[in-house]
C-alpha cells in the first residue's frame, strides 16, 4: 500500500489539532498542532520526503516544542506575585499548615479547596505555628497571606 502525504494534509492536521485545543484547555495539543503546520511547511518546499520520514519529523518537532513549553515557557506564564487580589477574596478563608514560618522565611499553607486559583499559599503569622496547624486568613501582605490560629 502506497500512501501519499501531502503538504496540505499536513497543515489539515495541525489547524484541526489547534482548534482542538479550544475544546481541551490544556495547552499541549497546540505543539503537536504547530508541528503538523512546520512540516506540511517542510513538504510543500521538499515534496520528495518520504511518509516515514515526514511522520519522524513531526514527531520529533511535537516533542521538542513540548518540552520547550514544560521546561522554558509555561514556568515564566505562572503569575508567582498574584497582583490584583483583594484581601476580601480572602478572609475567613480556613486551611492547613504546610509549613510553619520560621524568622524571615514564609511559610505554606493549603485550603481544602482552591481559592483565587490555588491550594496552597505562602503564609505569614505572628502566632507560634507548627505544620498541621488549623489557621484562618486575617489579611495581605504583598504576596503572602497573613494567618491566625484557629
Amino acid at each position: 500500500m502506497n500512501i501519499e502525504l501531502l503538504y496540505w494534509h499536513w497543515i489539515l492536521l495541525g489547524i484541526i489539532l489547534m482548534i482542538s485545543e479550544i475544546f481541551l484547555a490544556s495547552f499541549f495539543v497546540i505543539w503537536f498542532g504547530t508541528a503538523a503546520v512546520v512540516t506540511g511547511l517542510l513538504v510543500f518546499f521538499m515534496p520528495t520526503l518520504s511518509p516515514a520520514l515526514q511522520v519522524f519529523i513531526w514527531g520529533i518537532l511535537s516533542t521538542l516544542s513540548a518540552l520547550i513549553w514544560f521546561k522554558y515557557l509555561k514556568p515564566q506564564a505562572i503569575d508567582k506575585f498574584n497582583a490584583g487580589l483583594s484581601k476580601d477574596s480572602f478572609a475567613g478563608e480556613v486551611g492547613q499548615v504546610l509549613k510553619a514560618p520560621e524568622g524571615k522565611e514564609r511559610g505554606k499553607l493549603r485550603f481544602p479547596a482552591p481559592v483565587s486559583g490555588n491550594d496552597e499559599w505562602l503564609i505569614v503569622s505572628s502566632d507560634k505555628l507548627t505544620a498541621g496547624d488549623r489557621v484562618h486568613v486575617t489579611g495581605l501582605s504583598g504576596s503572602a497571606l497573613i494567618v491566625e490560629k484557629s
